[in-house]
């Protein structure tokens, strides 16, 4: 299971840190039973998986090239994020024969740019951000897949059926369905957690306002709740995903709109308050002075995880990976740590729930110039399949993992599954839907609740989904990747004008943060001009206009919520 990150500097902060965080973990919430190995990777010898691929190579099997995300967190003895167990089973396992093309996760949109410059983009191209896969469908660079549906899929054909919802996603602006996508389980994406050892040390409250916060994270910072006589703590991080939660928490989320009076406006008073708070916490030294270098959030994650933040801010919709990555991790360093998990306080400008990890996501598209669409479909279809799911979530049966009828599968080589599958399970899922086949999917499931560490973190996962109230709104109208498509020279604004003005680190915003005599309220100021001075008025009146007459065209807020109460209802029979 990943956890995604940004790095690409072509890409915006927000979108990076709204979309790839959550969206490759949500993919290993995929799969119940756990299906059978290669032949050779079903035994210890499995390092040699999957060489029986090659003699099922014919040209009736037909062959296409996909992109695979890299990370650089393949184990050097599993091979190479193109070449290794799970990519020798899919070949084996699979109706077609599948080239991967590794696209760095955090350049995904040059690296893009690049091979369809070139010409040698692949077949099949596996995307989270709209913001790159929009602009290739305006070129024509991608191709409409109605046909292709029509004439080769089943098991996607089945689905699109069972949920009309991802037609209306997947579908451009010109009335054709160009993405290919999945059903995800719905719940909040990231989680709030407090050392609750330093809160009785220092006898304090859980924070229930930002006010509050502040305070909890000053008394973390300079009365030393780790008790070691030195000022060495941090009282709450900012950096990558803790950054985009405190945004979160004011309302802000990439594009930097909200719903106020029923209307979608430019949330500026949000991110003005949020820069605020953030300005304050770094101008007493109650976050990491240099956190705005930490670009993935590594060491924000190494100081938590060594006993030297108090609050800290993480993906949290897949509780295995918070269980196997940060949960163990702490305990082994710091065996006396205690952390749970909040509801995101009241701010100056309301109070949000965390957003929700995408229902509806949209994740492939084709390109225009694939030589056999039909072996697309056939592997679109292989990775949507409850076969593919179970394998990418279970690993190989008898080597990961052992089924029992009547009873969600259970892991018997965690160790072997972290080397084998942990890098990539969860960008190969991609299509994957993980609420086909019942309760086995959904996250918790995964978790022993016989193992304290593990009944701990399920814990706090139920509870984290405890404090969605439906009363109150999350950040921006819907989630980022559903919002409305703009034209293309309207998108070009929002692009050029992000790296200045953008949510979260835009310039403007960053220089308010870190200057002492420049104010969130100047900063407001000069990026509201920055903004019009750009055309960003067009920007603003377009999806005020599109929120008043077309928004029932998208997935809302309200849309989300509802699925996250069938799921629940599910979850619990």
């Amino acid at each position: 299971m990943i956890n995604s990150r940004r790095e690409g500097k072509a890409m915006s902060y927000s979108m990076k840190r709204v979309l790839f965080p959550m969206l490759a973990t949500a993919a290993l919430i995929t799969a119940a039973v756990g299906c059978s190995a290669p032949k050779e990777a079903s035994t210890e010898a499995g390092a040699k998986a999957g060489t029986g691929a090659e003699a099922l190579k014919s040209a009736k099997r037909g062959a296409l090239t996909a992109t695979i995300y890299d990370r650089g967190n393949i184990p050097s003895s599993e091979g190479t994020i193109e070449n290794n167990k799970i990519t020798k089973w899919i070949n084996e396992a699979g109706p077609v024969d599948v080239k991967f093309i590794p696209v760095p996760r955090t350049q995904s949109e040059q690296k893009l740019n690049t091979l369809f410059a070139g010409g040698g983009a692949p077949d099949l191209i596996l995307e989270y951000a709209p913001q790159i896969k929009n602009p290739l469908i305006d070129q024509k660079q991608l191709r409409p897949i109605d046909d292709m549906i029509d004439k080769y899929s089943t098991e996607y054909k089945a689905l699109l059926l069972k949920y009309p919802a991802l037609k209306k996603a997947g579908t451009g602006a010109d009335g054709k369905l160009y993405q290919f996508g999945r059903i995800n389980e719905t719940i909040p994406q990231r989680g709030l957690f407090i050392r609750t050892d330093w809160l009785k040390k220092l006898n304090l409250e859980i924070p229930k306002t930002t006010e509050e916060l502040y305070q909890v994270a000053k008394a973390f910072t300079e009365q030393d709740p780790d008790g070691n006589g030195k000022k060495d703590t941090y009282g709450i991080a900012m950096s990558y995903s803790s950054g985009a939660v405190l945004d979160e928490m004011f309302g802000v989320t990439y594009p930097g709109f909200i719903v106020q009076n029923n209307e979608l406006i430019h949330g500026w008073d949000n991110i003005k308050a949020v820069t605020q708070f953030k300005k304050q916490l770094y101008s007493e030294g109650l976050v990491d002075k240099d956190y705005l270098n930490d670009k993935n959030g590594s060491k924000a994650k190494q100081d938590f995880l060594n006993g030297k933040i108090g609050i800290y801010m993480e993906q949290f919709n897949v509780p295995f990976v918070f269980y196997n990555d940060y949960y163990l991790n702490l305990k082994k360093n710091v065996p006396n740590a205690e952390i749970t998990v909040i509801p995101y306080p009241k701010t100056p400008v309301g109070q949000f729930n965390s957003i929700f990890v995408n229902p509806v996501q949209m994740t492939g598209v084709v390109n225009a110039q694939a030589k056999d669409p039909e072996a697309v479909m056939k592997y679109v279809d292989f990775a949507s399949s409850e076969k593919f799911m179970k394998t990418m979530y279970y690993g190989f049966e008898g080597v990961h993992s052992k089924s029992e009828p009547g009873k969600c599968p259970l892991v018997t080589d965690l160790d072997k599954w972290k080397t084998e599958f942990n890098f990539g399970a969860g960008d190969f899922a991609m299509l994957a839907s993980p609420t086909l086949a019942g309760k086995c999917y959904f996250g918790t499931e995964k978790l022993d609740a016989q193992d304290p560490a593990q009944d701990q973190v399920k814990k706090m996962f139920e509870m984290n989904s405890t404090f969605v109230n439906f009363d109150l709104p999350v950040a921006g109208p819907t989630h980022a990747e559903q919002m409305p498509q703009l034209p293309k020279e309207l998108q070009l604004i929002l692009t050029n004008t992000t790296k200045q003005v953008g949510v979260g680190e835009g310039d403007i915003w960053v220089k308010a943060i870190l200057t002492p005599n420049y104010s969130a309220e100047q900063a407001k100021q000069d990026a509201l001009a920055a903004w019009e001075k750009a055309g960003g008025k067009q920007v603003d009146d377009w999806y005020k206009s599109f929120y008043a007459k077309d928004k029932d065209k998208i997935i809302l807020t309200k849309d989300i919520y509802e699925i996250f109460k069938e799921q629940r209802a599910v979850q619990k029979k």
